[in-house]
Parts: structure tokens; sequence; C-alpha cells
């Protein structure tokens, strides 16, 4: 029994194969930064959901503010030539991924000419994948699905009109639902492999914190930092098994450690005149954290390894904005942003791969209270491969897998945002 549930299993609690920035990281929390791939994130403060990379932002907005916001993910990820070790091929997989809703909400509040404070709900991480249960990958995932939640309240402190700070505490919501087959032995009499299937489910509540800072050192010219932490997390939840493995008694609770990583973002804003702005941004995802997963059951022990060693990620950005009218504003971005998983180490829960981002955005200001933002991106990422060679500690029962994946993704968000 001992490495029977497959944590690319659990793995897929962070293996986010439909996500659009690097692993399973969600990165759109904004419909106005979005216009721009993201470019002055940090640093632009356009609207309070810039807080979500830099709570400082929140020193810029007067008054009372209210946002609603979503964004809708398209992904699609085909798998080909799927071959394993126990000799079963498939020369399409189809497209494993399923499109999803990520919606947003943001307040803040102006409580004196210092002090500025927030909330934001978000959605972080999330995904759906499915392949056929008898497909050739089958030991290594068939339904991987996520559901996330991150509370943030946040504080901002305007120092002065050069410099503001901002901080805030995550409250982080995850459960994961997640199924593979499993070799459960061989028959004594023919000996042909007697399969079964596993069905891991699990949730968790941690925390984690943010901060961040602005610095404008002359009207229109913005630099930010913000930092969003790791967050450790305990998932708890049970194992069943379909077959033969669930009449011998081997479902049970079971736990599995794994870390959310820290970002760190670097911004520029800078407002060349009334009318155009350009603006810039670098981010690293520091998914190094996540070099394994390990699965406990309640009762034996350790049921599952799985060697992960993700790297950390570098994320590009460059924006360029034009106010069209008094009320319409035009944005466009560009970005390049790195996969987090190497060749060796990439499963078909996460065919993550390099990726390129192509953003445009419009701007509507109905009058000085109501603003309504679109954004759309389309992500065009290179193909990668899966060489799982089975000699991973854990992967023995797993056995070895071949596919090869193109990917790409197109995304729309939109937002109102009230100004009492």
């Amino acid at each position: 029994m001992k490495k029977l549930l497959t944590l690319t299993a659990l793995g897929a609690v962070l293996a986010c194969s439909d996500a659009s920035a690097s692993g399973f990281y969600l990165k759109e929390q904004s419909a106005a930064a979005q216009g721009n791939a993201y470019a002055g994130a940090t640093a632009g403060a356009e609207d309070i959901s810039y807080s979500y990379f830099n709570p400082a932002a929140l020193a810029y907005h007067s008054g009372t503010n209210v946002e609603f916001g979503g964004t809708w993910i398209s992904p699609t990820s085909v798998a080909k030539n799927a071959n394993n070790g126990f000799g079963d091929h498939d020369d399409y997989a189809g497209n494993i991924v399923h499109a999803a809703a990520s919606p947003q909400a943001y307040f803040s509040h102006q409580i004196n000419d210092k002090v500025t404070a927030g909330i934001s709900l978000n959605t972080p991480y999330g995904m759906i994948t499915k392949y056929a249960d008898d497909w050739a990958g089958r030991n290594h995932g068939t339904l991987s699905k996520i559901i996330s939640a991150t509370f943030t309240p946040m504080v901002a402190y305007k120092l002065n009109n050069q410099l503001s700070f901002g901080a805030g505490v995550q409250v982080q919501y995850i459960k994961a639902t997640l199924r593979n087959g499993v070799i459960a032995g061989a028959n004594p009499q023919t000996g042909a492999l007697v399969e079964d299937k596993s069905t891991v489910q699990g949730k968790t509540i941690d925390v984690g914190y943010q901060f961040g800072t602005i610095y404008e050192p002359w009207k229109g010219t913005r630099f930010g930092a913000g930092y969003r932490s790791r967050i450790k997390h305990k998932i708890k939840g049970d194992i069943a098994f379909n077959g033969v493995l669930g009449q011998m008694g081997m479902n049970q609770d079971v736990s599995a450690r794994l870390t959310t990583p820290a970002t760190l973002n670097l911004g520029v804003y800078h407002q060349i005149n009334d009318d155009w702005a350009v603006m810039a941004e670098y981010s690293r995802v520091f998914w190094s954290s996540f070099d394994k997963l390990v699965i406990n059951g309640e009762k034996t022990g350790m049921l599952s390894y799985t060697a992960e060693k993700w790297k950390d990620t570098d994320f590009y950005a460059l924006g360029i904005s034009k106010q069209l009218d008094p009320q319409w504003k035009l944005r466009l971005g560009v970005a390049y942003e790195k996969g987090a998983v190497g060749n060796e180490y990439r499963t078909p829960r996460i065919p993550d791969s390099n990726r390129t981002w192509f953003s445009a955005g419009l701007e509507y200001k109905y009058n000085d209270h109501l603003t309504f933002n679109v954004g759309y991106t389309h992500i065009a990422a290179d193909s990668a491969k899966v060489n799982l060679r089975g000699d991973h500690r854990g992967d023995d029962r797993r056995g070895t897998l071949s596919a090869n994946y193109s990917n790409k993704i197109h995304i729309v968000a939109g937002s109102i945002t009230y100004n009492f």
C-alpha cells in the first residue's frame, strides 16, 4: 500500500494546469491592470484593485470605494501521443482543462489624511483538469479540481506626498478534489495487474501576510514594491478507493503539507503627459518552496512521496496607456513569463511551460463616481513535454509516462468601481 496515493494527486492542490500564470497561480486580480499585462501593477495605483499587488496603493484613493470584478479564463491544453510503461497509448487525449471564473471584490475607506483601510476577497488559485479514467496517464491523474479564496484586511499609511506604506493579513482557504488510477497489485492466478481508482478530498484555512510601499519622487512618477508571503498549509481530508482497496479497508483520513509560494513585485509608472503613460513590472514567484509532496494516512503512515523540484519563476511586463478623451482610456501591454517546472519533473496535472502575454483594455469613466474596466489577454504558451521515467521516488507504482502538450489561454476580465 506504500505509495498507492499518487500525490501528484494532492499535487493538484498546487497544480493548476489551467492557471494563467506559472504553476497554479492566478495573476488575474484586476481588470484595469490586466489591460497593461500587469505592467505597473505595483506602482500604478489606478484603482483599489491594485492593492492586491501592493497595499500601499490604497493611500492614493480618497473617500470610500467599492469594486466588484471577475475574470473568465478559457484555457486549452491538448495532450497527444501519451504512452505509459504498461503498454497503453493515446494518440489524442483532447482538451484536458476547463474554463472557469475568478471573482474579486475590494473595499477601501479613507479614515483620515494619513490612513486608509481596505479589504479584498480574491481567488488566487483554482483549476479543473480532467482526463478519461482509462487514459494512458491515469495513474498520474484523471481529475483535479481546486477552489480557493483569500480574504485580506489591509491598511495604508501616507507618510508624506512622496512615500506611502501598506500591510495586510492573508486568510486563505483551499479545497481540493483529486482522482487518479492506482495499481493495487497483480492477480495471483493470471499475473494481470489489478487496478483501482482513488479520490482524495481535503481542505484547509491558513494565514500569511503582505506589505508594500510606493515612492513618488515627483508628480506622476511612481516606484512600487510589494511582497506577499508564502502560506504553509496543512490539508486534511480523506481518501476513498472504488474497488478492491476500499474493500480491504484502506479508505482513511489523510493529511498533506504544502506551501503556496511567496511573490515579490517591483513596478514603475510614469505619466508622460495628460494623455500618455508608460509602465513596467518585474515579479518573482518563489516556487522553489514546492520541493516535494508527502501524503500521510491515519492508518498507514506515509502513503505517497512525490518529488516536485519546482523553480523560482520570473515575469516581465511592459505597458502603455492612452487617454482617448475625458471618459475613455486605452491600455496595452505585453509580458513574458517562465514556467515553474523543468522537463524532468513536469506531470500531466501541470503541463506548465514558458508563456507570452498580449493584453488590451478599455476604461470608461461614466462620471466622478462610477468607472468600468474591461481587459483581454491572449497567452501563447510554449509546447510542453511530459517525460516521467518512473525513477523518481514514489513513481515506481505510477509507472513511466510520456506525452506532448500544446497550450494557449484566452482571458476576459471586467470590473465596476464606485466612489462615494
